[in-house]
């Protein structure tokens, strides 16, 4: 699936709401105190995976960085190295690309961070979306970190979208990444006056995080969804760009849509909450079903269909 750029966390030239973050990470390097084994968890599109990127920036090529203003450049060679993920001493592998990551991956991850380095640096190894690697694969992982070498530093980023193994959360020194409503609000807005973004999700009541806020609001843009349309016809629609790109974005587009939904019914009274209850069930746990076992999508859109229109 082809995005927009301004969008792509590691092009985000600038780092929104988590400058005081920053700074601690930065002064834990400088100190020489920045744990072996960090996780970095918070709901995901607030900014975790950015901040991080900032603080490779910081460490490999900071004569370029301007780390008053947490802002990097992108003409750098360093930030084209690591676009393009040939920069020796950073290693990426995300849980969410269920299409390629594969435990043999973070298996040879061990021969690999056992060999020198090509710059006398720290090497990182990120897992970003950590809680959705297979349990293969995060047993891999955790034979990894138990046994971490004085140059390779581990950052996990956990987006909370389901439970991680307490054997993983063990190994790591926690830091949570939170975003109150204001500061929300406010990088969502920093981010549609400056990329000038068409308004399309209603940003005070969607409760999206801003990274969720921009992709989503891109994605309902381009394919005509709109909150306040047909459900079951936005339903389809995203059901149906989930089968052609199988990118988890759209599972989380479809909860958010589906939980929007719900409270539109709610805050018009249409429905009494015994019936509000039931229904919102039934649908969240078909859908579910559908993206678990792979059920058929005619099949599971006359099922809500029936549910919510005839009963």
């Amino acid at each position: 699936m082809n995005l927009p750029v301004f969008f792509n966390a590691k092009e985000s030239l600038n780092l929104y709401g988590l400058t005081n973050e920053f700074f601690f990470l930065k002064n834990l390097y400088i100190n020489k105190k920045l744990p072996s084994v960090l996780m970095m968890s918070g709901k995901k599109g607030i900014g975790k995976f950015t901040l991080i990127n900032h603080l490779m920036f910081y460490i490999f090529d900071r004569n370029n960085y301007n780390d008053k203003n947490c802002e990097l450049n992108m003409n750098s060679v360093f930030h084209k190295q690591f676009i393009n993920n040939i920069f020796s001493n950073i290693i990426i592998l995300s849980g969410a690309n269920f299409k390629n990551s594969k435990v043999e991956d973070i298996r040879k991850l061990k021969t690999r961070i056992f060999q020198s380095s090509i710059l006398d640096k720290p090497r990182f190894i990120i897992f970003d979306d950590v809680e959705l690697f297979n349990n293969n694969s995060l047993n891999a992982l955790l034979k990894i970190i138990e046994e971490p070498t004085a140059k390779n530093f581990f950052i996990l980023i956990n987006n909370k979208s389901k439970p991680l193994a307490d054997t993983i959360k063990s190994r790591c020194l926690e830091i949570k990444i939170i975003l109150n409503e204001k500061q929300r609000q406010e990088i969502i807005n920093s981010l549609i006056k400056k990329f000038d973004i068409d308004v399309i999700i209603n940003e005070k009541n969607s409760q999206l995080t801003p990274g969720q806020f921009v992709k989503f609001n891109y994605i309902f843009d381009i394919n005509s969804i709109s909150t306040e349309g047909d459900f079951l016809e936005n339903l389809a629609n995203l059901l149906n760009l989930y089968k052609k790109n199988k990118d988890i974005i759209f599972i989380d587009m479809v909860l958010f849509l589906t939980n929007n939904y719900f409270n539109n019914l709610k805050n018009k009274n249409l429905i009494k909450n015994e019936k509000m209850v039931e229904y919102k069930r039934f649908v969240f746990e078909n859908i579910n079903k559908f993206f678990l076992y792979n059920i058929n999508q005619n099949a599971l859109l006359s099922s809500i269909s029936n549910k919510i229109n005839n009963e």
